[in-house]
């Protein structure tokens, strides 16, 4: 997918004896947005804007080893090397005859073997040659001002790990005239160097410039283009943590220094082999609990109550990413975390004055947000007509910040109708949800809408459950009631010569809350990968029915 930028000039830093002045340069070719404002609480925003840093330049995948210092050594005595072997060259040769012939058959054995392991590391290679500049400049911040916040979001290098700065207005003085939108900032590695030069004494004035919108001419020499091409998963992925995060989840409050000994264990010991996860034992009225594995070291939040209804005990991996919130811990008031599950997303907050980072971990590193899980999948489903979609948005647009309520208040429409048409328009990146506020905020994601027939099928998954609905393959579904307010629904599912059981359970908002099938998609990843076909099939013929 191909994005084009076009900046007036480039952001820079300006440091002086007195002032600091930050001025960042957003895109032209967006409808006009900026801000201009001096801040007041420099020493958490500097920590908080690193972060964001932090996180854009974060890549845990694997990495092969630099065996450049092993070849110099090499290259230093091959010399020494070939002269002790030249005068042993007559014995070494008769010994060297068996030797060789065998080598022969083990090499030919080990490309046999490996063939498959090579091929995937040429693409893999070819894949950063190729991508790696411009995923640089694509992971650019994403700037959104709002009537009462001003907030930047990122994706890391890998994918895996989101974070969204949101600083309220009371963190800025001497506010001036601002155009609320969504826009790209030009943002560059050297910036960072001079965040850190913020200082309590000086002045630190920031700017998201509006001078290249009064520019009438595009020929002029300060213009900047860029034309980008972002991998579908870039797009994908943000689309699915706004739909994560209106998901269910338990939450946690931490105290700083709980988070710092959790940093302190990870800084303490590497792990040589599985399982690399903090298993949370939550017992309600109790302190938090969570235990490092597989050393099976217990961290006791004594200062952290859990406030829960259910004794229950999640894990979550990728571990290692949670040092990304090391350096907020002296300004935090506290943390807030929401985990979803098991091996599922989890939402670490940093609560500071009048400023939180949200960060969002995928299930584990390697299962990058694109392939988390299908989390939009998982959010109610149902039919809407294109009117009533538009008057919701409108009536956001308005607003620019509501939650359903207000928002089926100021539209008249049923507030089921009115939290579909919110998920449809979160799913096509033009609405987020705040977790921290709790409200739906207008953010478009691009300039121009997204090719959702591209980005349609998020799984193949997904792509097959249309087809089996199409087949009419799902058999009448059967739906029960259970006590605690969701409902359960069965059927059957003919998938070429097989037959499969299927369960759904939806809770009271038709989110999937739990499910099962006989198929081997969901015998081996379970719900960790979204839920299967099977499930994804029954939902939408339950959904179509529901709309009949």
């Amino acid at each position: 997918m191909r994005f084009q930028y076009r900046y007036y000039g480039e952001s820079s830093v300006g440091n002086g004896a007195a002032s600091t002045d930050m001025r960042f340069v957003p895109d032209t070719l967006r409808a006009p947005t900026h801000f201009v404002a001096e801040i007041n609480k420099h020493i958490p925003f500097r920590e908080a804007i690193s972060a964001l840093h932090d996180v854009v330049v974060a890549d845990q995948r694997y990495q092969p080893k630099d065996k450049t210092a092993y070849k110099e050594w090499v290259a230093q005595n091959e010399q020494m090397m070939l002269a002790q072997y030249q005068a042993r060259a007559s014995t070494l040769k008769e010994q060297l005859q068996p030797l060789h012939s065998e080598l022969k058959a083990l090499q030919s054995r080990k490309s046999h073997l490996m063939k498959p392991f090579y091929e995937a590391q040429t693409k893999y290679y070819d894949y950063l040659y190729q991508t790696n500049r411009e995923l640089w400049i694509a992971l650019d911040p994403v700037i959104t001002v709002h009537p009462d916040r001003v907030f930047f979001e990122c994706f890391s290098r890998d994918e895996s790990s989101y974070a969204s700065l949101s600083c309220s207005h009371n963190v800025f003085d001497r506010i001036g005239d601002f155009a609320c939108g969504t826009t790209n900032i030009d943002y560059s590695e050297s910036l960072y160097d001079e965040f850190q030069k913020i200082r309590d004494y000086k002045r630190t004035r920031l700017s998201i410039d509006p001078g290249g919108f009064q520019v009438k001419t595009a020929d002029d020499p300060e213009f900047i283009e860029e034309k980008i091409d972002v991998p579908d998963t870039w797009v994908r992925g943000f689309l699915q943590v706004s739909s994560a995060m209106n998901m269910v989840a338990r939450r946690l409050d931490l105290h700083p220094m709980d988070v710092h000994n959790f940093c302190l264990q990870l800084r303490r010991k590497k792990e040589r082999a599985g399982p690399r996860s903090i298993r949370f034992v939550l017992s309600p009225g109790q302190p938090v609990r969570a235990v490092f594995e597989p050393w099976n070291d217990e961290v006791v939040c004594r200062r952290s109550i859990y406030q829960g209804n259910v004794a229950e005990e999640i894990r979550v991996w990728g571990r290692r990413r949670l040092l990304l919130l090391e350096r907020l811990i002296p300004v935090a008031q506290s943390f807030t975390v929401h985990l979803m599950g098991s091996g599922l997303p989890s939402f670490w907050i940093a609560n500071m004055p009048d400023m939180q980072l949200t960060l969002g971990l995928s299930g584990w590193t390697a299962n990058d947000w694109s392939h988390a899980g299908q989390f939009d999948l998982l959010a109610p489903r149902g039919e809407i007509d294109n009117d009533s979609k538009e008057k919701v948005f409108a009536a956001l647009g308005k607003r620019w910040f509501a939650t359903a309520a207000q928002l089926a208040d100021d539209t008249g429409l049923d507030s089921k109708m009115v939290e579909r048409a919110l998920t449809l328009y979160t799913q096509a990146g033009r609405v987020v949800y705040d977790l921290v506020q709790g409200v739906y905020r207008l953010r478009e994601l691009a300039r121009d809408p997204l090719p959702l027939d591209t980005l349609r099928f998020a799984s193949p998954q997904e792509e097959e459950a249309q087809k089996l609905v199409t087949l009419r393959a799902m058999s009448e579904h059967a739906v029960e009631a259970v006590a605690d307010g969701s409902i359960r629904i069965s059927a059957q599912a003919k998938h070429g010569e097989h037959k499969y059981h299927v369960m759904l359970r939806l809770d009271a908002d038709e989110r999937i809350v739990d499910g099962a099938c006989q198929c081997n998609h969901f015998t081996f990843n379970r719900m960790h990968k979204g839920p299967c076909a099977h499930m994804l099939a029954l939902r939408m013929a339950q959904a179509a029915q529901q709309a009949a």
